[in-house]
C-alpha cells in the first residue's frame, strides 16, 4: 500500500513529529510505502511527490516548520483542481492521503471524501478550533509562548504603573487566549465568542493598576496586575 502525506495552511510547532509518526508506523508496523507531497494541496495538484524513507525522519522530530513545505492552495479554487489530484493519485498509486492542516486543510479533505477521495486528516492548527478532538497539535506550544509573554510583561508593567494589552492569535477563537490569560494570571480576557463592553474593560484595567501601583510603592517584589488579553 501507498500513503500519501501533506502538510497545509501555516506551520506551527509538531508538523514534522507527526511527519515522523506516519513514516515509522506505516514503514515499520505495515510495511507501507510514504509519499510526501510538497506544498500543501498544490502537490497533489502538480504531482510534485517525493518518496520519505525512515533515513529522512530520523532527525526531524524537534525541526520547526515542515520538512514537506506548505500552501494554503485549494484544489476547489484551481481550474479542474480535483480532477487533477485524483489523476495524480491513480497515476502514482496512492491509496490514501494524510493530510496534516487546521480548518481550511481539512475542510477540502472533507470534500474530498465526499467526492470519493480516500483522506485521513490530522489536526493542527494553534488556534486549537477545530471539532471532533480535544487538543490540535501546535495548541500547546502557542499558549506556552503567549503565557511567556505575559509573564515578562509583569515587570513592566509594575514599574509604569500600567496596565497593558497582550494581543495573540487565534482568529475567531478564543482559545489561546482563555488558556494564555488563566495562567497568565490577566486582568480581564477578551475572546470572540463573549459580548464585551468596552468601558467595563477600562474600568477593570484601571482598578488592576490602581492596585498595582498602591502595592509596588511598598513592596519591591509584589505581583504586578497582568493585562489584559484577547484573540
Amino acid at each position: 500500500m501507498r500513503i500519501g502525506v501533506l502538510t497545509g495552511g501555516g506551520d506551527c510547532p509538531g508538523l514534522n513529529a507527526v511527519i515522523r509518526a506516519v513514516t515509522r508506523k506505516g514503514i515499520e508496523a505495515h510495511g507501507w510505502e510514504i509519499v510526501g507531497f510538497r506544498n500543501g494541496w498544490q502537490g497533489p495538484i502538480e504531482g510534485n511527490s517525493k518518496p520519505i524513507g525512515l533515513d529522512q525522519v530520523e532527525d526531524i522530530l524537534t525541526r520547526g516548520g515542515t520538512i514537506l513545505g506548505s500552501s494554503r492552495t485549494n484544489p476547489y479554487k484551481v481550474d479542474g483542481g480535483v480532477e487533477k489530484i485524483k489523476k495524480v493519485l491513480a497515476d502514482q498509486e496512492i491509496d490514501a492521503l494524510i493530510a496534516i492542516g487546521g480548518e481550511d486543510t481539512l475542510g477540502v479533505a472533507k470534500r474530498l471524501t465526499d467526492d470519493g477521495v480516500g483522506v485521513v486528516g490530522v489536526p493542527k492548527t494553534i488556534d486549537n478550533d477545530l471539532g471532533a478532538t480535544d487538543y490540535t497539535f501546535g495548541f500547546d506550544t502557542a499558549v506556552h509562548i503567549a503565557t511567556e509573554a505575559i509573564d515578562r510583561l509583569r515587570t513592566t508593567a509594575e514599574s509604569h504603573h500600567r496596565a497593558l494589552v497582550v494581543e495573540v492569535m487565534g482568529r475567531h477563537a478564543g482559545w489561546i487566549a482563555l488558556h494564555s490569560g488563566l495562567a497568565g494570571g490577566a486582568n480581564v480576557i477578551l475572546v470572540p465568542e463573549r459580548p464585551f463592553s468596552v468601558d467595563k474593560v477600562v474600568q477593570w484595567s484601571s482598578a488592576g493598576s490602581s492596585v498595582s501601583s498602591r502595592r509596588s510603592s511598598w513592596s519591591p517584589r509584589a505581583p504586578c496586575r497582568r493585562a489584559a488579553a484577547r484573540p
